[in-house]
Formats: C-alpha cells, structure tokens, sequence
C-alpha cells in the first residue's frame, strides 16, 4: 500500500477548482450572512457566544481522541482569560483545562502571527504537562524520533489490530515541517482559505510528527486558519463539535485521502461539507445564548442571590440532568434548606417551573416570554 508522503510528487496537492466551486460559494455565503448576524448583538453577548464556541471546540477535540475533559473546568478557564467573571466562577482551577485554554485562544487570537515550531512545541507541553500519554511516556515539546519503532495510527477490537496509517520515517521530519510550515505561513498559490485550512489538516496529520496529540494538534492548527481566513480571533462556530458528530466519517475520509493521489478534492468536498454543517449547527446553539442574554435583560432590575445567579447560568449553559434541590445544595456548597429556599423563591417567580413529586421532584427552566433567533 502506497501512502501520499510517498508519491513522487509528494507534497504538491492538487484539486479541481471547477468542482468546488459552488461549495466553495455557497459556504462563503453562510459564513457571511452567520456572521453578519451576529454583529447586531452586543459585545457582552459575543463574548458569551466565543467562550461557548471555544470551551466546545477544546471539549470535542479531545473527545474525538476519547479523551474527556471536565466541561465546567474548560469553560471556566477559557471565561476566566476572556474576564467573563461570572463563567470563570462556575468551574475548578486545574492545570489541564487551563493550559487547554491557553492554547486554543492563542490559535484563535493570535491569527496573524506565523506559525513556528517552536509555538507547535508549547502547544504539545500544553496537552501532556506530565510527560505521559495515559500511563506512557513520550517525547513532549519534540519532534518523534520512532525510537520505539514506526509511527503507526492503529484501532483495536478486543484481541485484534487494524493498522490505518504508517507515518514517514522521523529522519524525514526535520525538511518536512520546515517545508509544511513554509506552507501554513505562506500558502502558495492557494487563494480560497478553507482549501488551504483542508490542505493543511490532511498535510498535519500524514506527517504525524508528535508521539501523541497529533488529532488535537491538527484541529488548533485548522482553528488558527479558519480566524486567519476569516481574520477574526472571535470564534462562533467549532469544527470539532462537528467532527465529534460526524467521527467515523472523519477517520474514514482521513484514510481514503492518506491512501489515494496528490489530487485531494474529495477531502476538501468533506471537509466544506463538514465546515458548513459546523456553521448551521451553531446558529442553533448561539440562539440559546441569545435566550439567556434576553433574561437577564428582562431581569436587569430584579434581585436574585449569587447562588440563583450562579444556577441559572448554569441551566442556561446545559446543566446535565435534572436540577434538584440536593443537587442544588451540593454545587452551591449550602443546607438543603437553604437551597430549597432559594428554588421556592425562584418558584414563586415563575422563573422555574416544578416536575414530578416526592423524590422525582426537579426543576426546568420556564420559557421565555420572547424567544431570540439569528434568523
């Protein structure tokens, strides 16, 4: 089996202009009308919108990976750098979701700086602090060196093993990145950004130049294109979270692209594809922000405890599973009573609305008076 890297022609990518040309125009144009609606809300809301949209692209592209994170913690860290200070207050401090946090807002912010080795090294330390993947020790902040043998992306089912990919030898890695990150910098002669951010992807993880983290090293690396493309460190959309949907189409495409020609079209037609569907997607989510953002406005004069304060966001942001005045005591570190106090006021309010009785009972969110869209 022939791999690209190993092509004659290898790394000059190729791909039918013609065919993606009304994709490409049709992403363009919801990409545009997605984002020119988002300038009628305020800063406040967007800010809001970018800590959602970047706590769910760290979350999910560890999730592809089966790694998962602590939501709170992740969202939490990203709030805390973007001073949202009600958000930072909702999750505990750790190392891991802060580093998380620090790498994905310095792809997203810092678009217009070039892309180094060096900034790839500090994203690598970022996802493995310890030196460990799981219970393995790797090379951390280096290029792999295949001392254990060659690179090999492999899937296990009980007793057997599937080899998907062989990577290149690390002896070629030096030349390689150099030769990638002229690329990533640069761009040729590669004028529609989404086929470059497609190129880029697919060029990143044949190359696989890390021990571990090569996914999520990838998809930083798509995020701080697409804000270049888009020339805006305000994300609204995460890829991820479409990946994460689509998983085994990802891999499978992955494949077929690292086993076919130089000539990628079929992977960028995914890859819009998926970009697109991550545009739609987030029209949906974001229009939940605008929900809370409405509340709080209808609520502006009104007093609320920080504890409701605190879980009312919480509930607005996706609380998972059914509020209880227990679980209500426990997040908030109060007596039951004291939750149950809070709940019946909030009750008695018509801001939460009771289900169930007994030990059933939980509590939901009533609906707004008006509901927010993007459309």
């Amino acid at each position: 089996m022939q791999y690209i890297y190993q092509r004659k022609d290898w790394p000059c990518f190729k791909w039918d202009a013609s065919v993606l040309e009304r994709q490409l125009a049709e992403t363009s144009l919801e990409l545009g009308k997605f984002l020119g609606r988002l300038h009628s809300i305020g800063f406040d809301v967007q800010s809001e919108a970018v800590c959602e949209t970047l706590s769910a692209e760290i979350l999910n592209s560890a999730a592809i990976e089966g790694e998962r994170l602590n939501r709170d913690d992740v969202r939490s860290s990203v709030a805390r750098r973007m001073e949202i200070v009600h958000a930072a207050a909702q999750g505990a401090v750790s190392y891991e979701s802060e580093a998380r946090a620090e790498m994905m807002l310095d792809a997203t912010r810092n678009w217009d700086r070039p892309m180094t080795l060096e900034r790839l090294f500090s994203w690598h330390a970022a996802l493995f602090p310890t030196g460990y993947s799981g219970l393995v020790k790797i090379a951390v902040a280096s290029l792999r060196d295949d001392a254990d043998g060659p690179m090999c992306v492999v899937s296990r089912r009980g007793m057997l093993e599937k080899v998907h990919f062989i990577a290149p030898d690390a002896v070629r890695l030096g030349p390689e990145m150099t030769r990638f990150l002229d690329f990533v910098n640069e761009g040729g002669d590669v004028s529609p950004w989404l086929v470059k951010a497609a190129i880029v992807h697919l060029w990143f993880l044949t190359l696989h130049p890390f021990d571990d983290g090569n996914g999520r090293l990838a998809r930083a690396l798509t995020e701080y294109l697409l804000a270049k493309g888009e020339q805006s460190g305000m994300r609204f959309y995460s890829l991820s979270t479409q990946i994460q949907k689509e998983k085994n189409a990802y891999y499978e495409e992955l494949e077929r692209a690292q086993r076919g020609t130089l000539d990628v079209t079929p992977w960028v037609q995914w890859f819009l594809g998926c970009h697109l569907r991550a545009v739609k997607s987030a029209e949906t989510r974001l229009s939940s922000i605008l929900v809370k953002a409405d509340f709080w406005r209808e609520h502006a004069s009104n007093a609320f405890t920080t504890n409701q304060r605190k879980m009312l966001n919480l509930l607005f942001d996706g609380f998972e599973g059914n509020l209880t005045s227990s679980k209500w005591a426990k997040i908030c570190k109060v007596s039951q009573d004291t939750a149950s106090r809070e709940i019946r006021a909030l009750v008695a309010r018509n801001i939460l609305l009771q289900k169930g009785q007994g030990r059933s009972t939980h509590y939901e969110l009533l609906p707004s008076k008006k509901n927010s869209s993007l459309v």
